[in-house]
């Protein structure tokens, strides 16, 4: 009898020809703090804008950021493609649960995912705001979201101080 392993939970996020490297560098960011696990790109614009960009936390080094063709083309086995995006018939996030195996998809800051991209997805959700958030608002919201109904999460059990920068000295004190 073979035994069976279980993958770890991980979410990889895919960007739809994004425009800014302000929205990719918070993307980064977040992907960071959130533990994304990678982070694939279409299209040529973030590619041109490159040399602004704003990764404060060098996430870049931990965290894969590579350019394809085809986001679909690099769904890791087992990872369910999840779509965020402001269309109708999505589901709210609040009311999504995600999989443990995500590959989530935001379109661009400009535009939309189109019909055949939804087309192979799992799931569709969207944010309910009033108005669209940018790329970067909108990828911090999904992961933590992700975070926040995950159970037993490792980043849950590090203390606060391993999370803080080195200008958060602050204490609550109870009384």
């Amino acid at each position: 009898m073979t035994e069976s392993v279980v993958a770890k939970p991980f979410a990889y996020i895919g960007l739809v020809n994004p425009k800014s490297p302000e929205n990719v560098g918070m993307v980064m960011r977040a992907a960071g703090c959130y533990e994304a696990s990678k982070i694939f790109y279409t299209g040529t614009r973030f590619d041109r804008a490159r040399q602004f960009f704003t990764d404060t936390k060098n996430s870049h080094e931990k965290i894969p950021l590579k350019h394809t063709e085809d986001l679909v083309a690099v769904v890791p086995e087992g990872a369910k493609i999840v779509a965020v995006e402001l269309v109708e018939g999505a589901t709210p996030l609040m009311y999504f649960e995600h999989p443990e195996h995500a590959f989530y998809i935001f379109g661009p800051e400009d535009g939309s995912l189109s019909q055949s991209v939804l087309d192979k997805c799992d799931h569709v959700v969207y944010v309910p705001t009033v108005g669209c958030m940018n790329l970067a608002a909108s990828v911090n919201v999904v992961l933590y979201d992700r975070l926040a109904k995950s159970v037993g999460s490792a980043i849950e059990d590090r203390s606060i101080a391993e999370n803080r920068d080195t200008n958060s000295r602050g204490v609550v004190v109870r009384k």
